[in-house]
């Protein structure tokens, strides 16, 4: 015990700066990851097509993202979907090939078998041989169809006169239809009515929407940078705001700043723009390059980044306004990684 002490003392005082210096990078790990604008995630609502993938463009002509956090909810599965989900699977090898019962039994003798290879009588030493084995297969096998067979007599005795039998006739109860029966009587549980889908209708992007875009790139991340939350607030929707707030309040229990300027649009084309409801929609993929740096809060010193060298990104910006608003309504709502 103390020679394996000895060893951990010895390799603790010759990595121990290595080991302290690798503590610093993961600490400083999330401020890094989360540089830049919604912090190099998938995030946001897209309405309808928010979990559909937009239309690949020249500007991003492979995959994007998908929302990674979103306060629109998946929409939910079909009933036949949802069941063949839920259906129960047969219970391992033995129950798929010969169903609950033959399962069983099967394991129940391969059970047996590797019992008796422990104690030392062989595979079949735990039931007495194979004539024993034989025997107790045949009896179980006519127990089973015994069984089987009385289950399904009472069973059948059980059902209802099928149509045109003894019980049929015209004033027989009919089965209500909808679900319930007439004068307010409960017939059963009518079925609830599924929420329909907005109807999706494409609308046209103009010049001035399009230099609207621009701008609001360049001023989310300047806005950002300063975080400042009420002009994040007059540019974005409240769930990108809320986004951007736990990023900057992360920067801040980090004790860093994310420092992003010189934002310039290299190239953007229009993936797709539509209409649901009441509100309009339009997906841009934007490819751009920006002097994004991580500072020490207090001291100002870089932690990551260089501030002389921009970067370029490739992202997928969506942008929402009510109908009808005009260029100045456009609010960004959701941002995606592009490939």
């Amino acid at each position: 015990m103390s020679s394996v002490l000895f060893l951990l003392r010895q390799m603790f005082s010759r990595n121990g700066a290595l080991a302290l210096g690798l503590a610093a990078v993961l600490a400083l790990a999330p401020a890094v990851a989360q540089a830049r604008l919604g912090g190099g995630s998938s995030s946001g609502s897209r309405g309808s097509q928010t979990f559909s993938a937009p239309p690949a463009t020249s500007t991003a002509p492979k995959s994007v993202a998908p929302m990674e956090r979103s306060m629109t909810q998946q929409p939910a599965r079909s009933p036949a979907a949802a069941a063949a989900t839920a259906a129960p699977a047969r219970g391992g090898m033995f129950g798929g090939l010969f169903g609950g019962f033959g399962g069983g039994l099967m394991a129940g003798l391969l059970g047996a078998g590797l019992f008796g290879m422990l104690f030392g009588h062989g595979m079949t030493g735990g039931l007495g041989g194979l004539e024993s084995i034989l025997g107790l297969v045949l009896q179980a096998a006519l127990l089973f169809f015994v069984v089987r067979f009385a289950m399904g007599w009472f069973a059948r005795r059980n059902q209802p006169a099928l149509a045109g039998g003894p019980q049929s006739s015209a004033y027989a109860p009919q089965a209500p239809q909808g679900g319930a029966s007439g004068f307010g009587g409960s017939g059963g549980a009518a079925p609830q009515p599924q929420p329909q889908a907005p109807v999706v209708t494409p609308i046209q992007v103009q010049d001035a929407d399009f230099g609207q875009f621009e701008r609001l790139l360049g001023e989310s991340q300047s806005a950002y940078s300063d975080e400042s939350l009420d002009r994040l607030r007059a540019i974005a929707t409240p769930e990108m705001v809320s986004y951007f707030s736990q990023e900057i309040a992360g920067h801040v229990r980090n004790g860093v700043i994310n420092k992003v300027s010189g934002v310039k649009l290299l190239q953007g084309d229009l993936s797709e723009a539509w209409r649901e409801d009441n509100e309009e929609y339009a997906t841009v993929a934007m490819r751009f390059s920006l002097i994004d740096v991580m500072q020490d809060r207090a001291s100002g010193r870089i932690v990551s980044g260089n501030p002389s060298a921009p970067e370029q990104a490739t992202e997928v910006w969506t942008f929402m306004r009510p109908a009808g608003s005009g260029v100045q309504g456009w609010r960004l709502s959701a941002i995606q990684q592009a490939a």
